[in-house]
């Protein structure tokens, strides 16, 4: 099936090439204006000016599209999301508006202890209805790709209970998504005065379960005064490794207390939440090759301080945006909103969040090579704007949904 494309008002983030994108080079966004893209089944084909239609498109198309005044994009990568949660949690909402804090709320068996206990309650049929009903949501709202982690099982039952309903998501929605154990979201309850005892089911039991099901790509831990400490998050990071599961980390979200360091000593992917950093940290950031994944609904619904976008980029780090869609402190997976909010409370360029949300985190999932920009050879995944006057528009204009159309591997999705 070849499909056509013509008279597109911008065809953006353009590129014969693709790698991460750093400090400055974040800025840079290729549009090609009047633009024509061809698509063959699931792989872009060709793209170029409206002037060299004629003989830049090798095949008679099936299929011509005018999308006069519409705009083409990448789909958005979501390179850090928990979507597989069972039920929600406004109950708490409503107890942070009154003041009670998320350590507060977390004391009093809420958080992720309270998604723990509604996941093992869940069936792994429910769990998976509920799920893919949020997946189909964010592809809607223009994301192509995504990482999904464990977390709320904290049970052996429970955490691979979650890897296969991930698994199942990917092979039913044939996206790519990326599969991650957060089997050190927190500590259970049972174990809080015994920490090492629940160190030993998630080294000895869980992680053996995990990889001997190849239930997972990457191994996480919430890195942070109050759950897992640096050295804890060493020896995740190390007993993930010997089994074939890189570290990609929650870090600096609440204190500074090393998950930095330990993060880049561990080689790992990404390091995700980054709003409270010293300026040690953001230097430590500048110099790594791993990417820097901002989360800034998360800080937003929480109200804390956003991440320092500006000094973060400044100092040369790779940056990438994520909704961290999760039912306690970020329920929502949309990322056209996550990135108003990061030029709108974070400075960030409108073309620095496309880029953030589309390449670089197409590289935070590992799978830059095949989606984050429109590339020949790459996944047809792609974004279709209505009538607007710029991709600037996109993030100004917060309150409305500007996508018409979503493309996935070739195929509209149903709207």
């Amino acid at each position: 099936m070849t499909i056509l494309f013509t008279n597109i008002a911008q065809l953006v983030n353009v590129r014969e090439e693709s790698a991460p994108l750093r400090g400055k080079e974040l800025a840079v966004l290729p549009v090609i204006e009047r633009a024509f893209l061809m698509v063959e089944d699931d792989t872009i084909l060709t793209y170029g000016s409206m002037t060299d239609l004629d003989w830049k498109v090798p095949v008679q198309p099936e299929t011509v599209i005018d999308l006069s005044g519409q705009i083409v994009l990448p789909c958005w990568c979501d390179s850090h999301t928990h979507i597989v949660f069972a039920g929600s949690r406004e109950n708490e909402f409503v107890d942070k508006i009154k003041g009670l804090s998320y350590v507060e709320i977390a004391a009093r068996g809420g958080g992720i202890l309270n998604s723990a206990r509604r996941l093992n309650e869940t069936s792994e049929d429910e769990l998976y209805r509920q799920s893919y009903r949020r997946l189909l949501e964010v592809q809607r709202l223009g994301t192509g790709a995504l990482e999904i982690k464990s977390g709320y099982g904290l049970t052996l039952e429970g955490e691979l209970k979650m890897l296969r309903v991930i698994r199942r998501l990917k092979q039913d929605s044939g996206m790519i998504i990326k599969s991650t154990f957060l089997g050190a979201h927190t500590i259970p309850a049972e174990y809080k005065e015994n920490t090492e005892a629940y160190m030993d089911i998630l080294l000895n039991q869980m992680l053996p379960a995990v990889a001997g099901e190849k239930l997972a790509d990457y191994i996480d831990v919430f890195c942070e005064t109050g759950f897992f400490t640096p050295e804890q998050t060493d020896r995740i990071c190390k007993a993930g490794k010997a089994v074939g599961l890189k570290p990609r980390l929650h870090v600096n979200q609440l204190t500074s207390i090393g998950g930095i360091e330990t993060a880049i000593a561990n080689e790992a992917v990404s390091v995700d939440h980054l709003e409270t950093l010293t300026e040690n940290d953001i230097a430590l950031l500048g110099k790594w090759d791993g990417i820097s994944t901002l989360l800034p609904t998360a800080a937003f619904f929480l109200r804390m301080p956003m991440q320092p976008a500006r000094a973060i980029i400044d100092a040369g780090a790779v940056v990438a945006l994520a909704s961290d869609y999760n039912p306690g402190s970020s329920p929502s997976g949309n990322m056209n909103f996550v990135n108003s909010l990061s030029c709108i409370q974070m400075k960030m360029l409108p073309e620095e969040v496309i880029n953030a949300s589309t390449l670089n985190g197409a590289f935070a999932l590992e799978a830059g090579m095949q989606v984050g920009s429109i590339t020949e050879g790459k996944k047809a995944n792609l974004i279709i704007t209505k009538p607007i006057p710029s991709y600037t528009f996109l993030p100004y204009s917060f309150g409305s949904n500007h996508i018409e159309r979503v493309m996935i591997n070739g195929v509209f999705v149903d709207g």
